[in-house]
C-alpha cells in the first residue's frame, strides 16, 4: 500500500506512436527516469502517469538544510518528511527538469504535449477531519483549525487561512462601532435643524439642473433627500474616521505579533526561502550555476511609462463613467417618466454605479494580463521576486479600477462644474452633474453600498457557482465511461489508483493565481472598508459578513472542488503586508479628504462658531446651524443665463434664483466665506492627517511585532541546541 502512494500526477492526450509530442513526452519521462524517479502508466480517455521521487531526493534536502521537518508535521506512513515537503520538492524538480531539446515542462504544456500536473488529494486522516469540521456551512461560526489546514495545504494557505480569520475578528469590532454611527445617524433623521430647513424651504426657488425641459423647483422637494444625507454627514462619521485609522494600525500590529507566534510554532521563524531554493536546484541539478542578481534601468523605465500608461487608461475609464451620468442626467430629465424626471440624478449616479462594477469586473481580467505582460518584461530571478512584482502591479490596477470613480464623485463632483451663467460642459454641449444642496456624500454613500453589495453577492455566488458546477459536469461527462465499463469491471478493480487519479483530474485546475486572488479580493475589501469608510459606516459591518462566508467558500473549494494546491513554505503574508500598510495610510488621507471636502461637516462648523444668530446675535434659546442652507446658497439673475439653457418668457421678469455656492450676486466672484471655509478646510486636514499618523505611530511603538515570550522562546531553544552541540565537543567530566 506504501508503494501505491504517488507525489504527482501527469495528464497528457494519447498521441499517435512517433508523433512529435509523443516523441517529447517520452524525452520527459525518461529523464525523470534518470533522476530515480518511479513512474506508473494508467491509461483511459487520458493518459495518467503517476510519479515518485526517490528517497534520496529527500535525503538530501534533509542534509543540505540541517533541518529535518520531522518535528513540523505529522510525518507520512512511508517518509521521513512531511508530506507537504515531498509534494514541494517534486513540484520544483518536474518544472525544472530540462529534455534534450532544452525544454521544460511549462514549454511541454504550451505545446499540448501534457495537459496537466497536479499533487493528488489523499485519503487520509487530515484530509477527511478537513472535509468535515472545516469546509462545511454549518461551520461557519467555529474556530478554524490552522495546524491541521497547515499540515494538508503548507505554510502559506494556512497562514491566508489565519490572516482572513484574524482580519474577520478584529472587523467585527469596527462592524459594531460602525452600526453603531449608522444607528445614531437614524436618530437624528427627523431631528436636524438642517434638514427642518431644507424642508421649511417652501419659497426658495433653485436653478434648474439641466437645461432643457427641466424647471425651476423648490428646495422643499428634496426634504427626504436631505434628511439621508445627515443620517450619514453627521459629527460620529468624523469620529468613526478617526476610529477606523487607528483600528487599520493596531489590525496589522496585532497580526505581526499573531503571526510572529504561529511561525515561531512552526519552527520558521527565520527561514531562508533563499537558501531553500538553491538546495533544491542542486538537488535537480548538481552542475546548476545560481541565476546572478541582475538590474536594468533601461528595463524598469520601459515598464514604469507601461504601468503610468495603464494607469492613464484606467483613469480615462472613470472619466468615461462620468461622461455616462452626464448624459444619462440629460437624457432621464427628458424622460416622459414623472418619477425619471423628479430622479433623474440619482437614477443616474445607481446606473452609472451598476456601470462601474461591470467596468471592474472587466478591467479585472485585462489587468492580470497587462500585469503579467509587464512582469516577464522585467524577467524576475525567483519566484517570489516574480510574485512580489506582479502583486505590486496588478494592485496598482486594480486600486484605479475600482477606486478613480469613487475619487471623483468624493473628491471633484459639484467642485468643477462651473455656475449658473458659466457652466463647465462635455462637448460644450452637456453640464457637468452638481452636487445636491445638501452635500456629495450620499451620492458616495450609494455608489458604494452598490459596489460593495453586488460584490459581496454576484461575485462569491459566482465564485462558488462556477467551479460547482464545472465540477459536477465534468464528474457528469465520466458517467457513461463508468457505465460503459461495467462488463469489465475485473480491469477497474485491479488498478486502484485508477478511480482516485480520475477523481482528481475532474476537480477544477489550480494555478499560481488560485491563492493570489483570494488574497487579492480580501486586499481590495480592505481597502472599501477603510479608505472611504467616513461616507458609509456599514462597510465593516457587510466586510464582516461577507468573509463569515468566505472562509467556508475558499474552504470548500480548496476540499471538494478543486485540485490539491501545491503547498508553500511562507514565514508571513509577504508583500501583502506593505500593501495594507500602504492602504492604512491612504485610509487617513481618504477619510481627511472626504470630511475635509466631500462632507458639510466643516461649512457647518465654520457657520456655527463664526456666522450664526449665536455669534453674531449672542442668542442662546436658537440651534446654532439655524439659518445655515441660506447662507450656503447664492443667488442668480434669471437673465444672465447662458443661450443653452431655455427659460419659460413667463420667468424673464423674475429677478434671482438660488443655487449651491458662495458667490457675490454682482460679480459672481467668490465671498469672503468661501476663502474662510477653504482655510478651515485645509486647516482641518492636516491636523486631522498629523493627528491619525501620530496615534498610528503611536499605537505601532506601543505594540512590539514580537512578543516578549516568542523572544524568549526562542532564545531558550537556541541555548538548548548549543547545550547539546557542546556536549558532542567537550569531555563529559566538564559539563
Amino acid at each position: 500500500q506504501d508503494e501505491e502512494k504517488w507525489d504527482f500526477v501527469l495528464v497528457s492526450d494519447i498521441h499517435e506512436v512517433g508523433s512529435e509530442k509523443e516523441t517529447k513526452r517520452k524525452k520527459f519521462l525518461d529523464e525523470l527516469s534518470k533522476k530515480g524517479f518511479a513512474i506508473k502508466k494508467i491509461e483511459d480517455k487520458k493518459l495518467f502517469y503517476g510519479v515518485r521521487a526517490p528517497k534520496q531526493v529527500f535525503r538530501k534536502y534533509q542534509w543540505l538544510l540541517r533541518n529535518p521537518d520531522s518535528r513540523l508535521q505529522s510525518p507520512d506512513a512511508h517518509s521521513d518528511i512531511p508530506v507537504t515537503t515531498r509534494i514541494r520538492i517534486v513540484n520544483f524538480i518536474l518544472w525544472n527538469t530540462v529534455t534534450s531539446d532544452l525544454e521544460k515542462l511549462q514549454d511541454l504544456m504550451k505545446k499540448k504535449v501534457f495537459e496537466a500536473a497536479f499533487p493528488l488529494h489523499e485519503k487520509e486522516e487530515v484530509r477527511e477531519f478537513l472535509k468535515e469540521r472545516w469546509a462545511r456551512w454549518r461551520d461557519i461560526f467555529c474556530q478554524q483549525p490552522i495546524e491541521k489546514i497547515r499540515c494538508y495545504f503548507g505554510e502559506k494557505v494556512a497562514l491566508y487561512f489565519a490572516w482572513l480569520g484574524w482580519y474577520t475578528y478584529l472587523l467585527g469590532i469596527a462592524a459594531v462601532v460602525g452600526l453603531v454611527v449608522f444607528v445614531a445617524g437614524i436618530t437624528v433623521f427627523n431631528s436636524s435643524q438642517v434638514s427642518k430647513e431644507i424642508c421649511e424651504a417652501s419659497n426658495t426657488v433653485m436653478c434648474p439642473l439641466c437645461d432643457q425641459k427641466c424647471p425651476f423647483w423648490l428646495l422643499s422637494d428634496t426634504c427626504i433627500y436631505a434628511k439621508v444625507t445627515h443620517m450619514i454627514d453627521n459629527e460620529g462619521t468624523v469620529l468613526f474616521a478617526m476610529f477606523m485609522a487607528i483600528w487599520a494600525t493596531v489590525f496589522l500590529e496585532l497580526w505581526k505579533r499573531q503571526r510572529a507566534t504561529v511561525v515561531t510554532d512552526w519552527d520558521l521563524y527565520r527561514w531562508d526561502e533563499e537558501e531553500e531554493e538553491l538546495a533544491m536546484e542542486l538537488i535537480n541539478n548538481l552542475q546548476h550555476e545560481p541565476r546572478q542578481y541582475q538590474h536594468s534601468y533601461l528595463r524598469s523605465t520601459i515598464v514604469l511609462l507601461l504601468v503610468l500608461l495603464m494607469i492613464a487608461v484606467l483613469i480615462g475609464i472613470a472619466h468615461a463613467l462620468v461622461i455616462y451620468r452626464v448624459i444619462a442626467t440629460a437624457l432621464f430629465t427628458q424622460s416622459d417618466s414623472e418619477f425619471l424626471r423628479e430622479q433623474a440624478n440619482t437614477m443616474a449616479v445607481m446606473t452609472g454605479a451598476v456601470l462601474h462594477y461591470v467596468t471592474i469586473v472587466i478591467m479585472t481580467k485585462v489587468n492580470r494580463r497587462v500585469a503579467l505582460f509587464l512582469c516577464d518584461l522585467e524577467k524576475p530571478r525567483t519566484f517570489s521576486q516574480h510574485e512580489n512584482n506582479f502583486t505590486v502591479k496588478i494592485f496598482t490596477f486594480q486600486f484605479f479600477t475600482n477606486f478613480s470613480s469613487l475619487i471623483y464623485i468624493a473628491f471633484f463632483l459639484g467642485r468643477i462644474n462651473g455656475h449658473p451663467g458659466n457652466y463647465v460642459r462635455i462637448a460644450g454641449k452637456w453640464r457637468l452633474e452638481e452636487c445636491h444642496p445638501s452635500g456629495c456624500i450620499t451620492d458616495l454613500f450609494i455608489q458604494m453600498a452598490i459596489i460593495m453589495l453586488l460584490k459581496q453577492t454576484i461575485s462569491n455566488v459566482m465564485e462558488y457557482l462556477i467551479p460547482w458546477m464545472a465540477h459536477k459536469i465534468r464528474k457528469w461527462r465520466q458517467r457513461p465511461k463508468k457505465q460503459s465499463v461495467m462488463l469489465g469491471e475485473e480491469e477497474e478493480a485491479e488498478d486502484p489508483c485508477k478511480r482516485q487519479w480520475l477523481s482528481n483530474y475532474q476537480l477544477g485546475e489550480v494555478n499560481f493565481f488560485s491563492l493570489f486572488d483570494e488574497f487579492l479580493e480580501m486586499v481590495i475589501q480592505y481597502s472599501f472598508t477603510t479608505i472611504f469608510v467616513a461616507a458609509f459606516p456599514l462597510a465593516p459591518l457587510l466586510a464582516f459578513c461577507n468573509n463569515l462566508f468566505e472562509i467556508r467558500l475558499d474552504a470548500i473549494k480548496m476540499m471538494r472542488l478543486r485540485r490539491r494546491i501545491v503547498p508553500r513554505k511562507a514565514n508571513d503574508i509577504g508583500i501583502w503586508l506593505q500593501v495594507l500598510e500602504a492602504i492604512g495610510i491612504l485610509a487617513v488621507i481618504g477619510n481627511g479628504l472626504v470630511i475635509a471636502i466631500t462632507s458639510d461637516f466643516i461649512p457647518m462648523q465654520v457657520y456655527k462658531y463664526t456666522y450664526s444668530p449665536c455669534m453674531t446675535e449672542n442668542r442662546t434659546d436658537v440651534d446654532c446651524s439655524t439659518g445655515y442652507i441660506n447662507h450656503s446658497l447664492s443667488v442668480f439673475r434669471i437673465q444672465d443665463f447662458e443661450p443653452h439653457t431655455q427659460v419659460p418668457e413667463t420667468l424673464l421678469d423674475l429677478k434671482i434664483k438660488e443655487y449651491r455656492d458662495y458667490r457675490n450676486a454682482d460679480d459672481y466672484s467668490y465671498t469672503v466665506q468661501f476663502w474662510h471655509i477653504f482655510a478651515a478646510r485645509l486647516a482641518f486636514l492636516i491636523l486631522f492627517e498629523h493627528a491619525a499618523l501620530c496615534v498610528k505611530l503611536i499605537a505601532a511603538w506601543y505594540v512590539p511585532d514580537v512578543p516578549k515570550s516568542v523572544k524568549n522562546r526562542f532564545r531558550e531553544r537556541k541555548h538548548s541546541n548549543l547545550r547539546k552541540e557542546l556536549r558532542w565537543v567537550m569531555p563529559r567530566g566538564r559539563l
